[in-house]
């Protein structure tokens, strides 16, 4: 990999200000020019600018810095952090506007008439209301039920159609599941 570490002037200004690398070492480093190493070393360049330790951010080892401050022609390593994080794994809480927090209540209505046979607990997860008020929309004792008006979440971008389709599906597993439990306490 040829990145460049986080912050390279800063880091630039650190490991010239605490070590005793050559210029091209440092440059080659932060993928700066040789003359802007040589500009922060007079003075010229960065000024203000605040060292960065790359050794603390985790971008580079002591042991590194030893071996290339002792051979001037070695030249630095970025310490690459081999982390991978999947998408599907993050699951974060997604803000929604005060405008679309409207929408909510509709969008359960829409829900409860087009796919009857989601939970309340599934609606309330998917839109992002309490079961409480899926309750109530779908008692129609809501407090504001008259204003309602049937809109179809994903058209409006409160959840993806996928979540739609994997909630159904787990919907008609438990319809599956409880019609055989009763088939089974009748016989």
């Amino acid at each position: 990999m040829n990145n460049a570490p986080l912050m390279p002037m800063a880091t630039a200004v650190w490991l010239v200000e605490n070590t005793s690398l050559t210029f091209k070492q440092i440059s080659e480093f932060c993928k700066l020019h040789e003359v802007e190493i040589q500009g922060i070393a007079d003075g010229d360049v960065a000024k203000g600018i605040v060292g960065y330790n790359p050794i603390i951010a985790g971008q580079l080892t002591k042991d590194e810095l030893e071996l290339s401050s002792k051979d001037p022609n070695r030249p630095l390593v970025l310490k690459v952090n081999e982390i991978e994080i999947e998408s599907d794994q993050i699951k974060s809480k997604k803000y929604v506007p005060l405008s679309k927090r409207q929408d909510k209540p509709d969008s359960a209505l829409w829900l409860i008439k087009q796919h009857a046979i989601l939970k309340d607990s599934q609606i309330a997860k998917l839109i992002g209301i309490t079961k409480n008020s899926v309750t109530a929309i779908r008692n129609k004792s809501y407090w504001n039920f008259n204003n309602l008006n049937p809109k179809d979440p994903v058209a409006m971008g409160l959840f993806s159609q996928t979540d739609l389709v994997k909630a159904l599906e787990k919907a008609e597993r438990r319809l599956k599941r409880e019609k055989k439990q009763k088939l089974q306490q009748s016989n």
